[in-house]
């Protein structure tokens, strides 16, 4: 496995719609994912989709940390694939939920996510998976998504006032003040 380069917010790959994966079997797309798994955990985070190592594929991965796990039917700290992925809404319910981006280092942002969300593609054996995902779950969810349409999460942000560098936010950027903000 290869550690690849992540591409950083002001990369043109970063803001185009990924193409669809056509063949799964292809040795390249398992390889890739196989990668995509090794940068993610090497890098820290929780998800990671193929535009931010520079390829062009609606592809992401993801592994939510037991401890952020909020139900036991969520209970799974293995690593996710995600392939051709549909993400819908499920429900009109919104909340502010702070997020991080690999892409975009050392910076925060609070940014409003659906509560809940449907979610439908194929593993990386080309069996379909759906299911609906709630939690932090379906913000990770939202966020690799966004990825391959070209959206960064700055870009879903009505105040960026509700952004700062990591040590700045989590002692300045809390809940109380952001909802402070808002009201």
């Amino acid at each position: 496995m290869t550690l690849l380069k992540i591409a950083r917010m002001g990369h043109p790959v970063l803001l185009v719609k990924a193409e669809q994966v056509e063949d799964i079997g292809d040795p390249m797309i398992q390889s890739l994912i196989d990668d995509m798994i090794e940068t993610m955990s090497d890098a820290g985070g929780v998800g990671l989709a193929a535009p931010q190592v520079h390829v062009s594929k609606r592809i992401f991965v993801y592994c939510i940390p037991l401890s952020r796990q909020q139900e036991v039917s969520d209970a799974n700290d293995t690593v996710q694939v995600l392939i051709n992925p549909v993400i819908t809404p499920e429900g009109h319910e919104q909340v502010l939920r702070p997020e991080g981006c690999l892409s975009i280092p050392g910076l925060r942002g609070w940014i409003p996510r659906y509560l809940q969300v449907r979610y439908e593609g194929s593993d990386r054996m080309g069996r379909a998976v759906s299911g609906i995902a709630h939690g932090f779950r379906a913000n990770v969810m939202q966020h690799e998504a966004d990825h391959l349409d070209g959206i960064l999460y700055p870009m879903r942000m009505k105040n960026l006032g509700m952004m700062g560098f990591e040590t700045e936010f989590s002692r300045f950027l809390t809940p109380e003040a952001v909802a402070e903000m808002i009201l």
